[in-house]
């Protein structure tokens, strides 16, 4: 496999006629790869130095695109209940079945899901904070180009961006974790073919550049960069 380049294979979660059941199926397995390779910790990290100087009276807006289960709002919620911060959640996903799913996972009434493609959502006033997890690689470079000018014009207070580096060791080493672990299938094939949809830095230099934006790029255990202001 040549790893120099991003790959534009498909995925077969990104087929609408993937069954039902399947497709939930695979969905919570991927919540359980987020978990197993810490994938959310970054999100939260960075979102607690964010907040750090707000007052705990003010209420604080968090949009996740490309939310599909919900996993990363719900380990917000929590931790925003632990810390004692009062947060109003928004998910956002392309796909219908995503809101299903992770209202059919339940664990926070107070998240609102929606369906609708992120370039057509405009909000009536600007998101504190808008964050996204494990969604960009499905993306052409032009639409990440696009994203990053749409997430810094609807944010307020920031966003931070979480993705897959395109890596050899992650590229041929997460099969095997995902077969040890007995993740369905698909989530074992699609897993592989996001990581070489992945980034490298420089490509990510090259795409803020283009979107005319600063940001900070950083390296994260288990081959993640995150992009954040």
């Amino acid at each position: 496999m040549d790893l120099s380049l991003r790959s534009a294979q498909g995925e077969a979660m990104d087929d609408p006629n993937l069954d039902e059941k399947v497709y939930q199926r695979c969905l919570g397995d991927l919540a359980r790869v987020n978990r197993v390779t810490l994938t959310h910790r970054t999100t939260i990290n960075w979102l607690a130095h964010k907040i750090h100087a707000l007052p705990r009276s003010v209420r604080v807006s968090v949009l996740d695109i490309g939310c599909g289960q919900g996993d990363l709002l719900r380990i917000i919620a929590a931790w925003a209940r632990r810390e004692e911060r009062s947060v109003s959640l928004i998910g956002l996903d392309l796909n219908p079945r995503s809101a299903t799913a992770a209202r059919a996972v339940g664990g926070d009434e107070d998240i609102t899901y929606l369906t609708e493609d992120v370039f057509a959502f405009q909000p009536e006033v600007k998101l504190d904070f808008i964050v996204t997890s494990q969604f960009t690689h499905h993306l052409a470079d032009a639409e990440i180009v696009r994203l990053l000018g749409w997430m810094d014009e609807h944010s307020r207070l920031g966003w931070h961006i979480t993705d897959l580096h395109r890596h050899w060791f992650a590229y041929y080493g997460y099969p095997l974790l995902a077969r040890l672990l007995g993740w369905h299938p698909i989530v074992r094939a699609d897993g592989q073919i996001s990581i070489a949809r992945g980034f490298s830095r420089r490509e990510w230099e090259m795409l803020l550049t283009q979107a005319g934006l600063h940001a900070r790029i950083k390296w994260q255990p288990l081959f993640r960069y995150t992009v954040s202001t």
